[in-house]
């Protein structure tokens, strides 16, 4: 009985071994379309600075030799908190409001969306000189977002520090993409004004780095989607787990009949 049961899964032991290889050799490395000699020679994408849209948070900075103008503007950001998404974590900041406007104090409304973080400084230093003395701006994103899920090491929603994060980027922060993860079939979902823009990437082409959508904008969402395999192991266990509930089944009215 014991020769029979290691002649029978001998065998499986070793198909598995080999389906399992197969898989890591074929889709796990990036980028194997670029030969070594080649490195130096890819074409990258041009950065494109995102603009602000409504409902972003900008930290909006005013530094100037009024130390009492300047406070009132810096304090009205600190007081001017808001819940980030999901409700886990406050954030200061000014929200850009549905007709893309802010309200600064001294400065009064103004007009940001459709400009880019460096356009937005220059035009509230230009209205700030009006009541300050050689004011300086600084102005950047607060909730510059970007959202990993499906097949990641970490899939969460991850806040950026800076404006030029690529898809790269983001997969590493995610903990890159487990051994399930297609890598041919990445899927980005980008909001725009004009409704949702899907685009997927095959990160085993060197092209994802000449692509217009290799660097990110606030929001963007990347899935990765399982492979056949995952979704098959996923399903056998389903299975199997049915197979053991009709099994204590079987075996309880079988008891029960016998009474």
């Amino acid at each position: 009985m014991m020769y029979r049961l290691k002649k029978i899964l001998l065998p499986t032991l070793l198909l598995a071994i080999v389906c399992s290889s197969c898989r890591s050799n074929k889709t796990i490395p990036y980028f194997k379309n670029i030969p070594e000699s080649e490195y130096n020679k890819i074409r990258q994408s041009a950065f494109t600075e995102p603009t602000i849209l409504p409902d972003d948070i900008l930290d909006i900075t005013i530094q100037t030799a009024e130390l009492t103008a300047s406070n009132s503007i810096n304090e009205a950001a600190t007081n001017n908190s808001v819940v980030a998404a999901g409700g886990q974590q406050r954030v200061t900041g000014f929200v850009v409001d549905k007709e893309g406007e802010v309200e600064l104090p001294i400065l009064g409304r103004m007009k940001l969306a459709g400009l880019t973080s460096y356009e937005a400084r220059n035009l509230i230093r230009e209205k700030a000189k009006k009541y300050l003395i050689q004011p300086t701006v600084q102005v950047r994103f607060v909730n510059f977002k970007v959202t990993i899920i499906g097949e990641v090491g970490r899939p969460s929603s991850y806040t950026m520090p800076s404006e030029r994060v690529t898809v790269l980027d983001a997969i590493g922060l995610a903990g890159d993409l487990t051994i399930y993860g297609k890598r041919e079939n990445v899927l980005l979902i980008r909001e725009t004004p004009e409704g949702k823009e899907m685009v997927r990437f095959n990160l085993n082409d060197s092209k994802l780095f000449d692509s217009p959508y290799y660097y990110l904008k606030q929001n963007d969402i990347i899935y990765v989607e399982p492979s056949k395999g995952k979704i098959a192991s996923a399903e056998s266990s389903r299975f199997s787990m049915l197979a053991v509930i009709a099994s204590l089944a079987s075996t309880v009215v079988l008891i029960i009949t016998r009474l």
